[in-house]
């Protein structure tokens, strides 16, 4: 099993239907909502991904295939006053799980995080996606707090 890691190239269209691809398999994925990506977003959200200040994404290809992905977003932690990495989706395709490409695409991001003097990379996971969880905390992940007292942060949204 031969398995490469590329920053993706927007402009390429090999990239840009692997991105789609991968991440349409994970919205069908039970953890990613269990509905396929509509065909608005299929057609727009590698030129909106190529727009955004500081996005990138990663693929994982195992003999040439696209297998997995990362894409993440540069923000700022003003606490530290420095940048940061939140990495929004990371997706392995079934049939490649438990082969390591979660923690390759994981370490990779790290490495970008670094080179870019980030303080950090955060991410958000579904309580019970278990695997995903054991995954994250073998990379060193773990919930965020600032005082125990006062509990760990909770993600929240409000649709619009």
């Amino acid at each position: 099993m031969s398995v490469t890691i590329v920053n993706a190239d927007y402009e390429r269209p090999d990239h840009a239907d692997a991105i789609v691809a991968l991440l349409d398999a994970y919205a069908l994925d039970p953890m990613g909502g269990g509905k396929a990506l509509s065909q608005r977003v299929r057609d727009r959200v590698v030129a909106a991904l190529a727009q955004q200040p500081g996005a990138f994404s990663l693929l994982a290809y195992v003999d040439q295939q696209p297998a997995g992905l990362a894409n993440c977003f540069q923000g700022f932690s003003t606490f530290a006053c420095q940048p940061l990495i939140n990495l929004h989706d990371l997706a392995v395709l079934p049939a490649y799980r438990r082969r390591g490409l979660a923690q390759a695409l994981l370490q990779q991001v790290e490495e970008i995080a670094r080179q870019r003097g980030c303080c950090k990379v955060t991410l958000e996971v579904l309580s019970g996606n278990q695997a995903a969880r054991q995954a994250y905390a073998e990379a060193g992940f773990a919930a965020y707090e600032l005082d125990p007292l006062m509990g760990q942060a909770l993600f929240l949204e409000k649709p619009l």
